[in-house]
């Protein structure tokens, strides 16, 4: 159903008369211009429905409506056509039908211009030149009862009036100007419906996907799983030793579920491959109430990888006991790398454990290598029975094992010859045929050439160190043709990647285009790839996965762009799934993040992948998550009431009346409608033959701009013209006296810049384009002065063929969240001068809370306004007064400097909300703050500008940010690409 509201505001609606009225809404209904791509009214893609649709049967294989809403457009059909005779019905019930189904069209929200949330949407759908000046001549008076058919029978009438007449207006109105995308243009372009529905390529062949954050602030997140108990929780892993509870909301539960940090071995260092690595819950979780855990440690400084068991707490479902934990099993660690570090269980219920070849390079233990010595535990996969050992040993050896009867074999060998498997996966297998279940798929790490993929097979030999992909490494053992290895199903080279980590085959519901593709990447080059498999060849298809870019990614809460650093991937309950990157590959650096991979051509039909989670018993208390980016602002449209006021029109030197009619000459196609009943029910949709003269604005939707956070650190905004606005919009004006000191103060501004160090191992990052706000005016601001803030595409530039080069794609961000090593340190909890110290550092002694900046006051006297104190020599600023310094020198938005000891600094944007940026807003004289930017999104100080404060976190009551909780002044442990920014309205 279309969502209206009005479009003028009613002050101007009053003083307007009818003949002004059209070019208002032609600017208001102008299109959007922008690629053209699948997107319903609701912001979402479309989808196959259920059941084919009755009334509009062409968008039954594809489209946005289901059959409840198929329904509904078939019972507005036949309240408007009551009014029309057989012959009438005849002519015009093709084109009301037409009309009125477009709602079902893929291409639904570029007909309406809904692709973006904060653009007014169009009452009627965009139609085509010829096919508008046909309905004309035929039909043209059912462009009311359409209209009509919204709400509010009589809001239209002066309008349908003075267009019905006028081709050129009538048309005007309902053109849409892209001509390849209006309807019925839109039906017949073979190019652009040829893969309609598919997954989106872009020319090179790369399918283009999009992503959503799902959690962030993480130390190295390892591992994502979940308990398969209804619950649909999800356990995170950090490299650190910590295991979190994420419940189906988001919310995490500011317990851990586990607390390894003081066993675990690990270090700040990038790059460190020892740490918490893996964490698996038993497969009857439920009624089994174990976890199994794999981590390094240190035993009389010889280093080795410990599996253990834990049991869940008898008083918490959230929490272990630690004091339960039982070691299954040790190996010790030749060297510091080649870990390994996965454990699964299998649909047979045993418990695989997947263990590196012991480090170092090439494998240089022993004659043949730890990989091909089956006597020992590196460099293979094991398969062992944790089942029923509650008073007994550990594990068990499951009997069909497939070297337990070989002599100097080690009986826990399930697979050998493997380097350093890092993240696999088991096939859940197609949800309606069960193709492939139980298959393990793993990713092994290479030595100088190749990266691969492999399908995990009972007693298989994966060929290392003999072997390399596809290629010898160890030509001598590589010449032995006793050795019948197992090649892999995919290998790439190193000029694409240098770290393979595993991933999973797609089996959820949402998604159905994604069903059956293999989704995996590479820790170092950051690339997201896919195979799929031709079931009649046996191959594997490779397809590289990128970024969607332009409209692609337009809908609420996605974005198309990650952190490079692709450590792991996750299967959520339901079979959807995302993976676990950062910015820092450091074990201490809080720049991890996990993002759901979503398909943005094809969605699942409405219901069919609702999920009821089973309640959680809590202790303890949630944090709820706020993502730190969207693509676009997820803001709905909203319906406002119509304008009650009527007037009358004044009497021309022709035409003397005080009243329009809507004149319905005699045409062979309709009669004259009927007198409407007196029901309160029909009066709803049949129109009046007469209607007293209104002055009225046409009712559609208006796009509020909501709160958004997006990752770029530099953005650009387009200049506006000054205007007072409603207090929903944001402010262009600003009423302080500190703010009329920003433009004589120089703007501190500093182009993105790869700073920060990156361990050496890693590629340089290369320059990244990224989504930049701007404020939108209507071109008419002298009738409608009340901007819209949108997140506007920039073009990106044509990159180099990234699939032959170590570069980095352009959609990754390229500044860490924090550098390289943060040593963490407990939240300093000051308030407002604690310390002799930090009154020293300010300079001055701030004699109350009321010496802060007061907002809406002056001092008495020749005061200089909010933010000044006299002193001696005159009036100076106080301590603790703020600023917005923007690029664009606009007074309502900018990067957060605060006023310490005479001189000016930023404030980081750990913990920094929105309640603290209301904090700065009122400060400046604004009511609220409407958004708060990180990551230096408003602009970057350069390194002259010191950092002042960090880890502040106010309440929203306080009149500056030196009275929130906050680290002491000028003690931070961030930099400059962490500088925080807020949008005051």
């Amino acid at each position: 159903m279309i969502q209206t509201c009005n479009l003028v505001p009613r002050c101007i609606l009053q003083h307007t008369s009818p003949h002004h009225l059209l070019p208002i809404l032609l600017l208001l209904l102008r299109t959007w211009w922008g690629s053209c791509h699948p997107q319903c009214l609701d912001y979402k893609p479309p989808f196959e429905p259920r059941q084919p649709l009755a009334f509009c049967k062409e968008y039954s294989k594809f489209g946005c409506c289901d059959v409840e809403k198929d329904e509904e457009i078939s019972g507005r059909f036949y309240n408007i056509m009551e009014n029309f005779d057989h012959s009438g019905y005849a002519a015009c019930g093709k084109y009301v039908r037409s009309i009125l189904c477009q709602e079902c069209s893929p291409y639904a929200a570029h007909l309406y211009d809904a692709e973006d949330a904060n653009t007014p949407m169009r009452a009627l759908p965009g139609l085509c030149g010829d096919y508008c000046s046909d309905y004309w001549q035929q039909c043209r008076y059912t462009l009311s009862l359409l209209l009509e058919d919204l709400g509010n029978s009589q809001q239209f009438a002066n309008l349908t009036a003075t267009i019905e007449e006028d081709h050129r207006r009538f048309c005007e109105f309902l053109v849409l100007k892209d001509k390849e995308y209006c309807y019925p243009s839109v039906l017949t372009n073979a190019e652009l419906n040829a893969n309609l529905g598919l997954l989106n390529e872009d020319p090179e062949g790369c399918l283009e996907l999009c992503l959503q954050e799902v959690a962030n602030g993480l130390r190295n997140p390892v591992a994502m799983i979940h308990a398969d108990d209804g619950t649909h929780r999800f356990f995170v892993a950090e490299q650190l030793g910590y295991v979190w509870v994420y419940l189906a909301n988001g919310s995490r539960i500011d317990r851990p579920f586990l607390n390894l940090t003081k066993a675990v071995l690990t270090s700040p260092w990038a790059g460190d491959e020892r740490g918490f690595l893996c964490i698996a819950l038993h497969p009857r979780f439920t009624t089994v109430r174990k976890a199994y855990v794999y981590y390094s440690v240190s035993v009389k400084k010889e280093e080795r990888i410990r599996i253990s068991e834990f049991t869940v707490s008898a008083h918490d479902d959230n929490q272990l006991d630690h004091s339960s934990e039982r070691t299954i099993l040790e190996v010790v660690e030749p060297a510091s790398n080649h870990n390994g570090g996965q454990l699964l269980f299998g649909h047979d219920g045993y418990l695989y454990i997947f263990i590196g070849d012991g480090g170092r390079a090439g494998d240089p233990f022993g004659k043949f290598g730890n990989s091909q010595n089956k006597s020992t535990l590196l460099g293979k996969v094991l398969r062992v029975d944790v089942d029923f050992n509650d008073n007994s040993a550990p594990y068990s050896i499951p009997s069909d094992n497939p070297f337990l009867g070989e002599k100097e074999a080690r009986p826990e060998v399930y697979a050998y010859g493997v380097r350093n498997m890092w993240r696999c996966s088991i096939d859940r297998g197609d949800p309606v045929t069960t193709e492939g279940r139980g298959r393990m798929l793993c990713g092994d790490v290479g030595q100088n050439k190749y990266e691969e993929v492999d399908l995990i097979v009972k007693g298989g030999n994966y060929g290392w160190r003999a072997k390399e992909g596809f290629s010898c490494y160890d030509r001598r053992l590589c010449q032995n043709s006793s050795l019948d290895d197992v090649l892999p199903i995919f290998a790439y080279p190193h000029k694409l990647g240098k770290s393979v980590t595993g991933g999973y085959i797609y089996r959820g519901c949402q998604m159905p285009n994604l069903n059956g593709l293999y989704i995996f990447g590479d820790f170092m080059s950051g690339r997201l790839m896919s195979l799929r498999e031709n079931v009649t060849t046996g191959e594997w298809q490779y397809n590289e996965i990128c970024m969607g870019r332009d409209q692609t990614c337009r809908f609420p809460k996605l974005i198309n762009s990650y952190y490079k650093y692709i450590i792991s991937f996750a299967e959520d309950e339901a079979g959807e799934l995302y993976f676990l990157a950062t910015g820092v590959a450091s074990a201490t650096a809080r720049g991890g993040v996990i993002y759901k991979i979503v398909d943005p051509s094809r969605r699942a039909p409405p219901g069919k992948c609702s999920i009821k989670p089973s309640p959680v018993k809590i202790k303890g208390k949630l944090i709820h998550f706020h993502p730190k980016e969207e693509y676009v602002i997820n803001k709905k449209p909203t319906t406002t009431a119509v304008p009650t006021t009527t007037t009358t029109t004044k009497p021309t030197t022709t035409k003397k009346k005080t009243r329009i009619v809507i004149k319905k000459p005699p045409m062979p196609t309709r009669k004259k409608p009927k007198p409407p009943p007196t029901t309160a029910a029909t009066r709803k949709t049949t129109r009046k033959t007469t209607l007293p003269t209104t002055t009225l604005a046409l009712k559609t939707t208006t796009k509020s701009a909501s709160t958004t956070t997006v990752k770029p650190r530099t953005v650009q905004m387009a200049a506006t013209t000054p205007a007072t606005t409603s207090s929903t919009g944001y402010r262009t004006t600003s009423t302080t006296a500190d703010s009329s000191r920003i433009a004589k103060t120089p703007t501190i501004t500093t182009p993105s810049s790869g700073r920060h160090g990156r361990p050496l191992q890693y590629p340089p990052s290369t320059t990244s384009q990224y989504f930049k706000p701007q404020l939108l005016t209507t071109p008419s601001t002298k009738l409608l002065k009340q901007p819209h803030m949108t997140l506007i595409s920039t073009p990106y530039p044509k990159a180099p063929d990234h699939r032959m080069t170590t570069a980095w794609p352009p959609y990754f961000s390229q500044t860490p969240l924090v550098p390289s090593y943060r040593p963490q340190r407990p939240l300093i909890n000051t308030t407002l001068l604690k310390t002799q110290e930090e009154k020293l550092w300010l300079g001055e002694k701030l004699e109350s809370a009321g010496e802060g900046n007061q907002v809406f006051k002056r001092p008495r006297g020749r005061g200089r306004g909010q933010g000044y104190k006299k002193a001696r020599g005159g009036w100076r600023l106080r301590v603790g007064s703020v600023r917005l310094v923007s690029a664009e020198g606009l007074p309502d938005r900018g990067r957060v400097e605060i006023f310490i000891r005479g001189q000016w600094g930023t404030v980081c944007d750990d913990l920094f909300t929105i309640k603290s940026g209301s904090v700065v807003c009122r400060q400046l004289g604004f009511s609220t703050a409407l958004a708060v930017m990180k990551r230096a999104v408003l602009g970057e100080a350069d390194d002259s500008v010191r950092i002042f404060l960090d880890d502040v976190e106010c309440e929203g009551g306080e009149r500056s940010l030196l009275e929130c909780k906050r680290s002491r002044v000028g003690k931070h442990n961030c930099s400059h690409a962490e500088d925080v920014g807020v949008i005051c309205g």
